[in-house]
């Protein structure tokens, strides 16, 4: 057997790392693709470790994009996400992953295919699995994107250079922005064997998110992951809710047709004290909302930033879950949402108008850092 190599680069997004491809490089869309990133990742595993790759054996840690030619005038490249599974051989390309997002622009610029001066630029981004605009902002030097700084983000030793990441609205027609109320209702009653009547709101921002009122579950929402991930029992819960939050937001017809990377499920609580991944303390008056997030079966050591942008867009939604824990904090264009998570308090914004059950959200925004960490080739 011909001993197949592939040239990627290896970069840490904000909490998450990933290979990153150009198209070119890649075989044709299909299962010889899936299963060149599925090899190069190290699934399927049944130990869950992905030892034989480059995989980390968790969610944020399993994880392939590719730049490619712009499909519209208004974008500089395209780029796709995939999430590799860990213990099956499957890629799901049903959501985005907005902290690897964060490298994109930077892999342009030091693959030599956005053409810039030294300076701050501006890379402007397509997402094909949401369809979604991105614009990602951030410093050159020397030609490359810089990498040292002071921004510090919860879930990542060190510090780095900012990169300021824009969700642009989805079109949903001519002129118009689509709605982030795919169930077209501000909250939900999921009725649960286990937990009984669970509110919910389902808000699509950037990726679909179903955030579930954490006391309706016995929770406050700021719980340990290892809390959470010990209780099967809830983990099974959670699970049942995020399916039946896909048939309400129209992307299962049944709950067993959920795909495992979206919607993704939120525990939501009011802000809360909590002790952070790292040691640190944390009080109750340094958050505005408690959040706990499950991605692909496992919670989030801190939290996906595309779930941290709905959130915050979800904090403006007069009546969501988000809205009520948060007491009134929504953030408008001018304010950070701050969202307390296992790795600390992450901050998000968002753009927010409307009423009733008819609302826009034209831009949700953060900052991350990003590093390019190998360059080389993956094998198999």
């Amino acid at each position: 057997m011909t001993d197949r190599r592939t040239a990627t680069v290896f970069m840490r997004g904000g909490t998450s790392n990933a290979l990153i491809f150009h198209v070119d490089d890649l075989p044709p869309a299909g299962p010889e693709r899936d299963q060149l990133f599925c090899r190069a990742m190290g699934s399927p595993d049944p130990y869950g470790r992905q030892l034989d790759g480059l995989g980390g054996g968790i969610s944020s840690l399993s994880k392939v994009l590719f730049l490619s030619p712009p499909s519209r005038p208004d974008v500089d490249f395209d780029y796709t996400f995939g999430q590799v599974e860990i213990a099956v051989q499957r890629v799901d390309y049903a959501a985005n992953c907005g902290n690897m997002t964060s490298a994109m622009g930077p892999f342009a610029v030091n693959e030599g295919v956005f053409k810039c001066a030294d300076g701050p630029v501006l890379v402007r981004l397509f997402n094909t699995n949401t369809q979604q605009v991105v614009h990602a902002a951030f410093n050159v030097a020397e030609g490359r994107a810089v990498e040292m700084g002071d921004l510090e983000i919860p879930g990542v030793a060190g510090t780095g250079a900012p990169i300021r990441l824009d969700f642009m609205a989805r079109d949903s027609g001519p002129g118009g922005i689509a709605s982030p109320l795919p169930s077209a209702a501000v909250t939900e009653m999921i009725a649960d064997p286990q937990f009984g009547q669970v509110t919910v709101s389902i808000v699509d921002a950037s990726n679909v998110v179903a955030f579930a009122r954490a006391s309706d579950l016995g929770l406050s929402g700021a719980e340990d992951i290892a809390m959470i991930e010990g209780n099967s029992a809830l983990m099974a819960g959670l699970e049942r809710l995020r399916q039946q939050a896909a048939v309400l937001a129209g992307m299962a017809t049944t709950p067993a047709q959920a795909v495992p990377a979206s919607p993704k499920i939120a525990l939501i609580g009011p802000p809360a004290a909590f002790t952070a991944l790292d040691g640190r303390h944390y009080r109750a008056a340094d958050v505005d909302v408690s959040a706990r997030v499950l991605s692909m079966g496992n919670v989030h050591r801190a939290i996906p930033l595309t779930a941290a942008m709905c959130t915050a867009a979800a904090a403006g939604i007069t009546g969501t879950t988000v809205a009520q824990a948060s007491a009134g904090r929504a953030t408008g264009e001018s304010g950070d949402l701050r969202i307390g998570t296992p790795s600390g308090v992450v901050k998000a914004a968002a753009k927010v108008r409307g009423s009733g059950v008819d609302w826009q959200v034209p831009r949700t925004s953060t900052f991350r850092t990003a590093r390019r960490l190998m360059t080389g080739w993956v094998h198999g």
